[in-house]
C-alpha cells in the first residue's frame, strides 16, 4: 500500500482541483500555472545532480540497447498518440496534447519502476538521461511534423523553451554535483521530496485550469490516455523482444517507453499559452502512469527471469 500513497494523494488533489477549480487557479493574486516552469526547472536541476559520468558511459557499454530504447521511445509513443487522436476525434488542441505527451522523454519514475520490476536499472537511468538530453531537439521536431496540422508549432521557440526548462537546469545540477559534491549532498536529501511536491503542484494546477475542457472531454480523454500509456508498455516490450532483446532489458525498455515526463509536457503547454487544453493529456497521464507502472512493476517483480542466450 505504501507504494501507492503518493499516487493516491495526487488523485485526491486532482479530484479537488476538478470540483473546486477556483481554489487552485489563483492564490494571493498569483496565477498558479505561471509557476509551473520554475518548479519544473528545479526538478530538472535535481535530476542533474543525480547524473554521473558513469551514466554517459552506459551508451558505450550497451550501445545497441541504448539506441533501440531511444528509437522506440521517440517512435512508439508519438505515433500511437497520433493514431489515438484520429480514433477519438478530440478538439485540435486537446489532440495535440496527446501527441505532446507522447513526444516527451521518459521520466524519473521509470527508474523506480525498473527497480521494482527487477529490470535493468542501469539501462533505465541511461535511457532516461539520454532521452531527456535529446528531447529539446526531438520533441519540437515530432510536434512540428505530427501535430503541426492541429496547432501552430514554433520549432525554434519550443526548442529554446525545452533548453531552458531541461538542458540548462540539468547541466547546472550536473556541474555543481561534479565540483562541489559535499555541498550538493545536503540538497540531495530534500530534492526528491521537492520533486514529488512539484509534480503534484503541476498536475493540480493544470487540472484546475482545464476543468471546463475536462468537463466535456474528460471521460473519453481518460480512456485515450489509458490506451496510450498501456499501449506504450505493450508495444515497447514486444518490440524489444522481437528485436531479440533479453527479458530483463525488455522490461526496462517497456517501462521507459510507457512512462513519460508529464511535468515537462505541462510546462511546454504553459510556455505555449495553452495550459487548459494542450496540457490536459499530460495532467491525466502523470498520476495514471504511476498506478499502471506500479502494477506492472509489481507483477514483473514477482515473476522470475529465466536465463536466456541471446545472439
Amino acid at each position: 500500500m505504501k507504494n501507492y500513497i503518493y499516487t493516491i494523494v495526487i488523485i485526491v488533489l486532482v479530484i479537488l482541483a476538478y470540483n473546486f477549480p477556483e481554489y487552485f487557479i489563483t492564490v494571493g493574486g498569483i496565477k498558479l500555472t505561471t509557476l509551473i516552469v520554475p518548479v519544473l526547472q528545479i526538478i530538472m536541476f535535481g535530476m542533474g545532480t543525480t547524473i554521473t559520468f558513469e551514466d554517459f558511459l552506459g551508451i558505450v557499454k550497451t550501445p545497441k540497447l541504448v539506441v533501440i530504447g531511444i528509437v522506440l521511445q521517440f517512435m512508439i509513443m508519438p505515433l500511437w498518440g497520433l493514431g489515438l487522436t484520429h480514433v477519438f476525434a478530440f478538439p485540435a488542441e486537446i489532440a495535440a496534447g496527446m501527441i505532446l505527451i507522447g513526444s516527451s522523454p521518459s521520466g524519473l519514475a521509470s527508474n523506480v519502476m525498473s527497480l521494482l520490476a527487477k529490470a535493468n536499472i542501469a539501462l533505465s537511468i541511461t535511457l532516461t538521461t539520454f532521452a531527456t538530453l535529446l528531447a529539446p531537439l526531438l520533441t519540437p521536431l515530432l510536434m512540428r511534423y505530427l501535430g503541426g496540422e492541429l496547432i501552430t508549432v514554433d520549432f525554434l521557440g519550443m526548442m529554446w523553451s525545452m533548453c531552458k526548462i531541461v538542458l540548462l537546469p540539468v547541466a547546472v545540477g550536473f556541474m555543481l554535483n561534479r565540483f562541489i559534491p559535499k555541498v550538493m549532498e545536503k540538497f540531495k536529501t530534500i530534492l526528491p521530496y521537492f520533486s514529488m511536491a512539484g509534480i503534484a503542484y503541476v498536475i493540480t494546477s493544470v487540472t484546475a485550469a482545464g476543468q471546463a475542457s475536462l468537463a466535456t472531454s474528460g471521460a473519453m480523454l481518460l480512456l485515450a490516455v489509458i490506451l496510450h500509456n498501456c499501449g506504450g508498455y505493450i508495444f515497447g516490450y514486444w518490440s524489444a523482444r522481437l528485436l531479440n532483446i533479453k527479458e530483463k532489458d525488455a522490461r526496462t525498455i517497456s517501462l521507459e517507453v510507457g512512462m513519460q515526463n508529464g511535468g515537462l509536457a505541462s510546462a511546454l503547454a504553459v510556455e505555449m499559452g495553452k495550459t487548459a487544453t494542450l496540457g490536459l493529456a499530460a495532467a491525466i497521464f502523470g498520476p495514471l502512469m504511476n498506478v499502471t507502472g506500479s502494477m506492472l512493476a509489481s507483477f514483473w517483480g514477482r515473476k522470475p527471469i529465466k536465463e536466456e542466450k541471446v545472439s
